[in-house]
């Protein structure tokens, strides 16, 4: 389990949707606290009352879960035998060295919610300082259409590990029944740390 999971922390999530011409907007905002039982058992708690008045976009249990596990997303061990990574290069990114490493799932069943895009990763400490990419897959059915804006997350160093500090997104959604503009914002605040440490390393790209 990844460093972050030992961490407690406050998470602000605001929605907006665009008014367009002829429609109105709205917004959805919530504050979670992660938090900890005195027995270490790890869970999430509203901080007041989530507030929404979106028009036309209604988020889904597939947007809550994209939340919690796709735009804060982290490489775990667990993980690394779903993806498949290309070296795409070197950059640096707020000051730090980093690879660029292209990250696509190898396959999507049924029910998985996961990341596709680009990461760059500290050269020096293996970890992501930033992430680039879209929730996979897009859910099109008769009748029906969940889709999923791109995203970008953007990491910063609390002690010795790089954690999520903001999610962005602004993006048209091509509804078939119209096109839908809206903005996403994530804050990760707060951070302090809980229970034991772990690692999760990376080997050198080739």
């Amino acid at each position: 389990m990844e460093e972050r999971s030992h961490y407690t922390y406050r998470q602000t999530v605001r929605v907006t949707e665009v008014p367009g011409k002829g429609t109105r907007g709205g917004e959805y905002r919530e504050v979670r606290e992660v938090i900890f039982s005195p027995a270490g058992e790890r869970s999430e708690r509203f901080v007041g009352k989530p507030m929404m008045n979106l028009a036309r976009l209604q988020l889904t249990d597939e947007d809550f879960r994209d939340i919690r596990e796709v735009q804060p997303f982290l490489f775990t061990k667990d993980l690394l035998w779903m993806y498949q990574t290309k070296f795409r290069g070197e950059e640096k990114v707020s000051g730090v060295d980093c690879w660029l490493l292209e990250v696509k799932p190898k396959q999507v069943h049924q029910g998985m919610r996961l990341f596709e895009g680009t990461m760059w990763v500290d050269k020096q400490t293996f970890s992501t300082v930033r992430t680039d990419g879209v929730a996979v897959p897009q859910i099109i059915k008769r009748g029906s259409e969940n889709l999923f804006p791109h995203f970008v997350t953007e990491r910063e160093k609390i002690g010795e590990y790089w954690f999520p500090v903001v999610t962005l997104a602004d993006e048209t959604l091509q509804f078939s029944a119209g096109p839908i503009r809206m903005r996403l914002a994530i804050e990760y605040t707060d951070y302090k740390r809980f229970g034991a440490s772990s690692t999760v390393t990376f080997e050198t790209p080739k």
